[in-house]
């Protein structure tokens, strides 16, 4: 069995959004505070031993406006049931996939409420929802004025501490085809089916304090606790075993001869001298927990030389965060096999393996992963399956490039209200149906093959070649440095891509789907027949057709280049995706065919171009150029320049729909607060929590 698809309600930036996995990895992109953070925090809580529990600050600001509503009807004397169906509750729904032909099911079989032979999944809803007494422990005893605006902090100050108390969790089968029907279960079904693993972002692999922390001996108790229950290699439980009488035989020679002596060391209560106090004769016994042994008097240390020995601080940052990994990957298969019951599924969290990996390792990690759960399967467990699916949250472009489209997860955070954001989710397995199999070929390649880092990225600018991917940054600070209060360019995270004319339409659907603004500044490529018929590059007024695949994409196979010339501002715009190609620099000006001849235009003074004909005189003086030795010298050394009309305009409509501030403002709402331990600091993110 495996989890299909998970649904969740009302979880901080996660209101409503469907999120389905892989049968083995799926892989969750997207920018920061997109609510990746979120998925593997909200199944923390779900999968944890103890009862999910959540705070005020849990639920998505987009339902606090609930609370609110709910608190005015009890103000206005509404029955606790109305007022309760007003609260807003979080919802976690699962489908588990399984076979029909299964011969035992287990603790699944206790899940599958439908009659439909042909069902092969099970519905789980978890909800942590206002109990029916929630009216009363909410809004009971608030002291309210006037001013709407204390009234609503004195609400949301309350429920802090109350929501705890008002809210409980709750477990129901449902009918994935008929909601109606529906049973309810123990909450501790769910964590007895799926049982979960995280591996956290934040691994402490580079705290390098007085008392050294020893990251990776931590493990080592997990492991040998696992090895005195594995079930199938006798070989590790004899080893197991043999440590801990080795340690009970250590305990039995302190208690002989260390104990001994020390108590010796102890004064006879008849040295005190009190009267009617008997020498209770008090003993030492030094005990040795093997436990305790493990867990703080273990330590993993790298072979040296010399016979010596060297802590795990000693080994690099992304090492020590790959061999973390790999043993926590371990200690969670020994846990699936050391269980009395084994979970129907293993569902495992990764965020952020990039830490401290360089871009070979992150690209081999994401590769070898399903590689690794395989390996434990065949040597540990004698081919009998583990049940596991991973989840894997990511910023790295290497790790996005080396994955499939299908196993992605692309995490957007949208406007909510005002203020207020909310998470989408898009499925690149979905998303990507409509495109055909060479597309969805030349895509992954191409990702695969630039490094791109488009599935992180705020906007998108699409180029012809190297002349515009050498030059653009210096563009984009010409254009900002001339639009001061205006949205600047250069403090949005672009990803630029150097496609080239014939490629850039393919990208189309990828960045409709994803919802990046983007710019493609692609060449008007003017070309007219010979007299054998064959089309040659010629000067734009000579033109009669266009070389360009894009051009010919968007406005037809016969689109001439004074036509495109005569396209408006509206016309070159879709959406949020605009098209910028050569125009005259001046009305009724020459224009240019290609970047450098567009450039020689744009600069008179730089490339004087004679009295006659200018345009022709920019085009062969463009032929003569080597565009990588052309970009370079106006890039390092000639920086006095003025940006190509088109490129201009093109770049000024990108930098708006700025998802940034113009002005600099503190990242996060820190508000400190006195209670009876002393202070404490609330620091919340503006918009939303991740």
């Amino acid at each position: 069995m495996r989890i299909k698809g998970v649904e969740i309600e009302n979880f901080r930036l996660l209101r409503d959004v469907a999120v389905g996995l892989e049968d083995r990895t799926t892989l969750i992109v997207g920018r920061n505070n997109s609510g990746k953070t979120s998925i593997a925090e909200l199944f923390r809580r779900v999968l944890g031993e103890r009862s999910p529990s959540f705070k005020v600050e849990d639920f998505s600001l987009g339902c606090h406006e609930h609370f609110w509503t709910a608190f005015e009807a009890f103000l206005a004397g509404a029955v606790a049931s109305d007022i309760v169906a007003l609260l807003p509750s979080i919802k976690v729904s699962i489908d588990i996939a399984y076979d029909v032909n299964a011969p035992d099911l287990g603790l699944l079989s206790d899940c599958i409420v439908d009659l439909d032979p042909n069902c092969s999944e099970a519905r789980l809803v978890l909800t942590y929802s206002p109990q029916p007494t929630a009216p009363a422990m909410l809004f009971a005893d608030l002291a309210v004025g006037e001013d709407m605006a204390v009234k609503r902090s004195i609400l949301f100050r309350a429920l802090g501490s109350r929501v705890s108390g008002a809210y409980a969790a709750s477990l129901e089968a449902v009918d994935p085809n008929d909601p109606t029907n529906r049973k309810s279960l123990e909450p501790k079904t769910l964590t007895a089916l799926v049982r979960g693993g995280f591996i956290n972002a934040q691994r402490g692999l580079d705290d390098d304090t007085h008392r050294e922390r020893d990251v990776l001996g931590k493990v080592v108790e997990v492991l040998f606790q696992s090895a005195l229950t594995d079930p199938v290699d006798p070989e590790k439980r004899t080893t197991a075993e043999q440590l801990k009488a080795a340690v009970e035989q250590i305990q039995g020679d302190l208690h002989a001869g260390f104990n001994a002596k020390l108590t010796s060391l102890l004064p006879t209560f008849d040295l005190f001298g009190y009267p009617g106090l008997s020498d209770p004769g008090l003993v030492t016994e030094t005990s040795f927990d093997v436990d305790k042994l493990l867990s703080d008097h273990t330590k993993v240390r790298y072979v040296g030389v010399n016979g010596m020995t060297l802590p795990e601080t000693y080994n690099g940052l992304g090492v020590r965060n790959l061999v973390y990994m790999l043993l926590q990957l371990l200690r969670f298969f020994r846990e699936y096999q050391a269980a009395p019951t084994a979970a129907g599924v293993h569902l495992i969290f990764i965020e952020e393996p990039e830490a401290h990996l360089h871009p070979q390792m992150q690209e081999v990690f994401i590769r070898q992963l399903d590689q690794i759960a395989s390996a434990f399967v065949a040597q540990l467990n004698e081919n009998r399956p583990w049940p596991v699916q991973f989840v894997v949250t990511t910023h790295s472009p290497h790790m996005a490039n080396e994955a499939r489209f299908e196993a992605m997860r692309y995490f957007l955070s949208i406007p909510d209200g005002e203020g207020m954001r909310r998470s989408i989710v898009k499925d690149l397995r979905k998303g990507m149906d409509g495109a055909t199999e060479p597309d969805r070929e030349f895509l992954h390649q191409y990702l695969t093959l630039t490094r791109c880092d488009l599935f992180f990225a705020d906007k998108a600018v699409l180029i012809e070649g190297t002349a515009e991917r050498i030059l653009l940054p210096a563009m984009i600070r010409k254009i900002d440095s001339a639009a001061a209060g205006q949205p600047q360019l250069g403090s949005q995270y672009l990803s630029v891509m150097e496609v080239g004319g014939a490629y850039a339409h393919r990208f189309f659907d990828l960045l409709s789907f994803l919802e990046i603004r983007t710019l493609i500044i692609t060449d008007i490529d003017a070309v007219k027949p010979n007299d054998g018929g064959r089309r040659i590059a010629v000067p734009v007024a000579e033109g009669v057709f266009t070389s360009n695949g894009c051009l010919k994409a968007l406005f037809g196979d016969d689109v001439s280049p004074q036509a495109l010339l005569g396209k408006t501002a509206a016309e070159k715009t879709t959406g949020i995706r605009r098209i910028a190609f050569q125009i005259p620099e001046d009305q009724d000006g020459p224009c240019g065919r290609s970047f450098e001849d567009a450039f020689i235009l744009a600069n008179p003074a730089r490339f004087p171009l004679g009295d006659g004909d200018r345009a022709l005189a920019a085009y062969a003086l463009a032929g003569d150029q080597k565009k990588s030795t052309f970009a370079l010298e106006h890039a390092i050394e000639h920086t006095e320049w003025n940006v190509p009309q088109y490129i201009a305009e093109g770049l000024r409509w990108l930098a708006e729909g700025n998802p940034a501030p113009t002005k600099l403002v503190p990242p996060v709402a820190v508000e400190i607060v006195a209670d009876a331990a002393g202070f404490a600091v609330n620091v919340a993110e503006v918009g939303d929590n991740d």
